[in-house]
């Protein structure tokens, strides 16, 4: 019996539907909706409009960053050095700004930063060889060391001619009363979603974490890819830092310490696989919101902050448990 283009068309959205469902991204929406319900009904706090405003805006900084982490994950690459490169970022920024320049200056002078910090990690890990965990790890140190040569180790928290722009950059709610970071997360989550989905880029960095040999047997530029990656990753926490200090109103060499944790577990949590070849935009939002929510709950419901740390590491284990039964079910 013939089928119909309808009929076609019909099954491939059922079989897209279905995967959805069975994703990790999905019981990580699922567990992130559950949360927020119960939260709504155990706290008269959680569920006003000024704690899920601090909520959405909170979640921006970690999941903007997780959007470039994540590619560098489905290369089957690693990125330690987020959380410094947001800092030294911020720091460039802030100096730029306090020494009189205007905010295009400062924006460009931290954007440049963030990219040829990203150059020299993709350089040293796709053409020298090295390996990601100990380019990054040393870049965390680098970056961090950076900052406090560039701001004498000190607070800056004046901002030039515009410094106000730089506020409302950050701070600011242009539009529908939504909160500037979380706008610009919106737009880079559709960017990264597009560019994973439906670009030869996007393609191109499934194929070097599905199998990096194969990928350049078929041609595929995985050097070059590699450093684009990375230079990604460094600009997407270079825009976090300069959000953040719009945001904060003042740059301190502590700004982002520890961040890159936290940015890892949002990808991992959404579904990102560490082994290289897996992973979604979408996932990185719903992780980081998770990884938000647990945070907000805990001093809602009077738990010592301190547990944090054990809650977030948990929830790691079990996203990577999650993907070890999925993957054992799929090969028997």
């Amino acid at each position: 019996m013939a089928v119909t283009l309808d009929q076609t068309i019909a099954q491939r959205e059922r079989s897209r539907l279905s995967e959805f469902v069975g994703s990790q991204t999905f019981w990580v929406l699922v567990a992130v909706i559950l949360a927020c319900l119960f939260l709504s009904f155990a706290t008269d706090s959680f569920a006003t409009a000024k704690n899920l405003y601090n909520i959405t805006r909170n979640v921006t900084f970690v999941a903007i960053i997780a959007l470039g982490m994540t590619l560098v994950i489905i290369t089957g690459g690693i990125d330690l050095s987020v959380g410094s490169v947001l800092c030294l970022c911020s720091m460039v920024l802030a100096v730029t700004m306090h020494a009189g320049y205007g905010i295009e200056i400062g924006i460009a002078a931290a954007i440049g930063t963030a990219l040829v910090v990203g150059a020299f990690n993709g350089v040293m890990i796709a053409y020298l060889d090295f390996p990601p965990f100990v380019v990054t790890l040393g870049m965390l140190s680098v970056a961090r060391s950076l900052a406090m040569v560039a701001s004498n180790n000190t607070v800056v928290f004046q901002f030039g001619p515009d410094h106000d722009k730089l506020l409302a950059l950050g701070g600011g709610a242009w539009f529908l009363g939504i909160a500037n970071p979380v706008l610009y997360m919106i737009i880079l989550a559709l960017l990264t979603g597009f560019v994973l989905r439906w670009t030869r880029f996007g393609r191109y960095i499934f194929a070097i974490g599905g199998n990096e040999h194969a990928a350049t047997l078929t041609g595929v530029p995985v050097r070059r890819i590699k450093v684009a990656v990375y230079m990604i990753s460094a600009l997407s926490a270079g825009i976090a830092g300069i959000v953040q200090t719009g945001w904060l109103g003042a740059v301190t060499t502590n700004i982002g310490a520890g961040m890159e944790l936290q940015v890892i577990a949002a990808a991992v949590i959404g579904g990102a696989n560490l082994a290289g070849g897996v992973g979604t935009a979408f996932g990185a939002l719903v992780g980081a919101a998770l990884i938000e929510v647990i945070r907000n709950s805990l001093g809602l419901l009077g738990i010592n902050a301190f547990w944090q740390g054990t809650f977030i590491g948990g929830a790691i284990v079990l996203a990577v448990l999650f993907d070890r039964i999925r993957n054992f079910r799929q090969s028997e």
